[in-house]
């Protein structure tokens, strides 16, 4: 059985959730290889959370010293340290090294690692859709990190222009090994439609507790909060500032697209109710009403009108006998040759 040694860099809610789900593949009897899991988080409380979770073999704050010489390095940081980790990595890796960048963007990142990382290294953006268990639990911090938080799910692959097929493979094998079926995205693509699904959520929740706190009423109305308005603005509890004003920075073109048809929308919905006409505002709701209710219904059973039907998930054992097999195992195989 060889060892796969894997860093996890960021440890809130995907990043633990990926260690959970790595060991449970470690204990499994279909497994194949074994992975030595190296995690690391710069926050002292989501250090000590992860730990508590035991979502790691090795648990340390030293984002940099976590990924020296790893096969694998999964890039889950929070949003506004991505930029610096690609520039003071590169020493780190190992020849061969497969970057798995979990990040929000994919595009910044793309002119990230042709900026500063070598050429031996082999980034592949991946962006994770849930299980639909949790689509409606809201909060993405380190204690609601789950093992099973990527079955049923998608897991969207952007791999660099300069990104060797191996690598790729192993990226989807890797996806497909954490409970995630594996499609493909263009990262332009990718940075627009996350615009729409996460940041105009973000950006609503943060402007609504801004205007509402900002207001002659807020100290009354603080009092009548409950889950609805925690949910609405939970990005300000779980997700730094930071990372909120950089994911509006390098996305600006995006957002503003869609804020500029939010506002339209709204506009159009302050008219209906302004000229009180009940069956303007009754047909908007009830098409609203049937189209999520079409969506909730697609998302649960991850079927897709435009969906190929053929894609399959391998099992777990089909999994390390795969792109694993063929992009790592000739260094396993190294590894085992000069340890006999």
């Amino acid at each position: 059985m060889a060892d796969v040694s894997i860093a996890i860099l960021g440890l809130g809610r995907i990043g633990a959730s990926i260690g959970l789900a790595l060991q449970r593949y470690n204990n499994s009897k279909d497994a194949k290889n074994h992975f030595t899991i190296t995690a690391a988080d710069t926050r002292p409380i989501v250090v000590d959370e992860a730990k508590d979770l035991n979502v790691a073999e090795k648990i340390i704050r030293k984002p940099l010293d976590a990924a020296r010489e790893q096969d694998i390095v999964v890039i889950a940081l929070p949003y506004a340290e991505v930029e610096a980790l690609y520039e003071y990595i590169g020493d780190d890796l190992r020849e061969g090294t497969v970057i798995m960048d979990m990040s929000i963007l994919k595009t910044p990142s793309l002119k990230w690692a042709e900026k500063y990382l070598p050429s031996h290294a082999h980034l592949v953006g991946m962006t994770p859709v849930i299980n639909p268990a949790y689509l409606y639990d809201g909060l993405e911090d380190t204690q609601n990190a789950r093992a099973d938080l990527f079955d049923k799910g998608n897991m969207l692959l952007m791999p660099s222009p300069t990104c060797v097929t191996d690598a790729v493979e192993l990226a989807s094998d890797f996806s497909a090994l954490l409970g995630a079926t594996p499609h493909f995205l263009d990262p332009a693509e990718h940075d627009s439609l996350i615009a729409a699904t996460e940041g105009i959520p973000a950006l609503l929740g943060t402007m609504t507790f801004y205007i509402l706190q900002r207001g002659a009423g807020w100290h009354d109305a603080q009092r009548l909060t409950n889950s609805a308005f925690g949910k609405l603005t939970h990005h300000l509890f779980d997700t730094h500032p930071d990372d909120i004003r950089d994911f509006f920075h390098h996305n600006r073109d995006n957002t503003l697209r869609y804020l500029d048809e939010m506002i339209n929308g709204l506009t159009a919905f302050r008219a209906i109710l302004a000229e009180n006409d009940k069956d303007a505002l009754e047909a908007t709701l009830i098409e609203a009403a049937d189209e999520y209710k079409d969506w909730v219904n697609r998302r649960y059973r991850a079927r897709w009108e435009d969906e190929d039907r053929s894609i399959k998930t391998p099992t777990m054992g089909e999994i390390m006998g795969g792109a694993v097999g063929g992009f790592l195992t000739n260094r396993f195989s190294n590894k085992d040759d000069d340890e006999d």
